[in-house]
């Protein structure tokens, strides 16, 4: 079995792995970082997301050995000496969640959005999060949610 080693939340990690191991797996099994989600495991809900040398990427189709030498950052990596993100904070305060399963994937997805487009407006913001679904809010705070992130991380 490959060897994987990278580094996932600013910490070094390597395991053994099948070939066919899905980075989500290795995530959820290997290192018991459970806030990333298996929503559909066809690309199509977005739950699973993550940044993989800082690119958001969806943990269900990318293999773990195609990660190898990488820095992943998951949701648990985001908060800092215990405060949380920026845009976890703005979820929080504009009620951008319900069940909470969509989540991580969707802000993982928003800062992604954000870092490569400080100031976007609603319409950028809806169009940018369609591989994320949210069968819970309507979306309309998750907008709000990502509007005051953007403001906060200097947009």
């Amino acid at each position: 079995m490959p060897t994987v080693s990278m580094t996932v939340n600013g910490k070094s990690v390597s395991g053994e792995v099948e070939a066919r191991t899905l980075l989500v797996q290795f995530l959820r099994e290997n290192l018991n970082l459970t806030g990333t989600h298996v929503g559909c495991d066809t690309s199509q809900c977005g739950a699973c997301v993550v940044h993989v040398n800082g690119d958001s990427m969806k943990s269900c189709t990318m293999l773990a050995v195609q990660a190898n030498g990488a820095d992943v950052t998951t949701i648990e990596g985001l908060a800092k000496g215990g405060e949380m993100h920026p845009m976890q904070q703005a979820f929080q305060d504009n009620h951008g969640l319900q069940c909470g399963f969509c989540t991580p994937g969707m802000v993982m997805s928003a800062i992604d959005l954000v870092a490569k487009n400080p100031n976007p407006d609603e319409a950028t913001i809806r169009s940018e999060l369609e591989g994320n679904i949210c069968r819970c809010t309507g979306y309309h705070n998750i907008v709000k949610a990502v509007q005051q992130a953007a403001k906060t991380m200097g947009g």
